[in-house]
């Protein structure tokens, strides 16, 4: 099995296999050419060990068979195969990796069958004990084949750790990629998340600032004539209209540029003013509220205020400016159900089945609130129906809830009755 290695690692091994054989020339030459043969076997095995750790184990036992063929002894250049074996459990693949080990234990084997038995029979001197009896060559063959067993395995088994430690740092790299692509991906999705929230703000502001505008300059256009007192009172309220719809748009520009600023978001309390600019715009709001109120979170303060904005932006672009719209909250232990009713012109029913951005904007609105939004047009009647839950099951104790009239007065109404 050839492996992927960088020039710069095969050029390691090749240069270690060079000095390895310098080194153990001069052994060499003390003997005949197949030491010398062997020798540059057992080089080039080390060169490629990491290479072709399959190649280098067959070089190996290429060298050892040569080794033997010759009947020479242990040499200095025998060492390589520690380093073949280490290099098999190291680098090899599945079947290389177990071949290692197998080679392990047939090298202990066949090492010790040469170099105790069929050495001795070629004439050479014998390794072991000097006596004849049986128990003791049996006893000297056994330590030989464990000492043999030992040495190779051991080899084996340094480079499967090496591996494991190698493995488990490579699982562990991959876990931090993972990990910081897996932030990444959330980090972006939350941008996008803001930057979706911001343009359905931006909708809502200039939405609802632009026909407030346009409904006030229509009607200081055909009043400017009969009464230009009226006119000129129009017009400041436009100008006051716009200028609070650039500022919030500064504030949406300034959270786009500074993702981690706080701004200022409209919660109920700012309800009063919303209605005020429209009722300023000629709609004839009537805002009628029941029920004893229950905490809701910001989020969810938010998702009303918007939901209201929209509707009766919807009402002011669309709907019959000669009939009442009516602005309806009915709280209850599960939170506020708001209703927003307005008659639409003849040719606005059309205009009104499209929706565009913000009939689904406060659909999204409702369902981040976890509640749900219902928009239909029935006859001739636009009506929106939103559910937002409470934070809580628990009324807010002592808090007064207010019925504001069409001419613009709050009153007390008790539970069950509007204004």
């Amino acid at each position: 099995m050839t492996t992927r290695l960088s020039r710069g690692r095969l050029v390691t091994d090749v240069v270690l296999a060079g000095l390895f054989a310098l080194a153990c020339a001069p052994f060499a030459l003390l003997g005949d050419g197949f030491d010398l043969v062997a020798l540059a076997l057992f080089a080039a095995a080390l060169a490629v060990r990491r290479l072709s750790p399959g190649w280098s184990l067959g070089i190996a036992w290429l060298a050892a068979l040569v080794q033997m063929i010759a009947l020479r002894d242990l040499q200095m250049y025998d060492i390589a195969v520690l380093g073949v074996l280490y290099s098999t459990a190291a680098h090899g693949g599945r079947v290389v990796k177990w071949l290692g080990l197998g080679s392990a234990g047939v090298g202990a084997v066949v090492a010790t069958v040469y170099l105790v038995l069929v050495k001795p029979l070629t004439g050479a001197a014998p390794i072991g004990p000097t006596s004849p009896h049986p128990l003791g060559w049996a006893v000297w063959f056994g330590f030989a084949l464990v000492a043999a067993l030992a040495v190779l395995v051991l080899a084996w088994t340094a480079g499967l750790l090496v591996r494991a430690v190698r493995d488990s740092r490579e699982i562990r790299r991959r876990e931090e990629v993972a990990t910081r692509e897996r932030e990444l991906v959330e980090y972006r999705y939350v941008v996008e998340q803001e930057r979706n929230r911001i343009a359905r703000d931006m909708h809502d502001v200039v939405a609802h600032s632009l026909a407030v505008v346009i409904a006030q300059a229509d009607g200081a256009r055909f009043a400017a004539a009969a009464r230009p007192e009226t006119a000129v009172e129009t017009l400041g309220t436009i100008a006051g209209v716009a200028r609070g719809a650039l500022g919030d748009v500064r504030l949406l520009l300034t959270e786009l540029r500074h993702a981690e600023g706080e701004v200022p978001q409209p919660v109920l309390d700012d309800l009063d003013e919303l209605i005020a600019q429209v009722r300023a715009a000629g709609l004839d709001v009537r805002f009628t509220e029941t029920g004893e109120r229950t905490t809701l979170g910001t989020g969810h303060q938010i998702a009303v205020y918007r939901i209201v904005q929209e509707a009766l932006t919807n009402a002011l672009r669309h709907g019959d400016a000669g009939a009442p719209v009516d602005l309806g909250f009915t709280w209850s232990g599960r939170g506020v159900r708001v209703q927003v009713v307005n008659a639409l012109r003849a040719d606005a029913v059309r205009e009104t089945s499209g929706h565009r951005h913000g009939i689904p904007g406060m659909r999204e609105r409702a369902q981040l609130a976890g509640g749900t939004l219902h928009a239909e047009v029935d006859g001739g009647l636009f009506r929106v129906v939103a559910e937002i839950p409470a934070m809580t099951a628990t009324a807010v104790p002592g808090q007064a809830v207010t019925a504001v009239s069409p001419a613009g007065q709050s009153t007390p109404p008790p539970p069950g009755r509007t204004a």
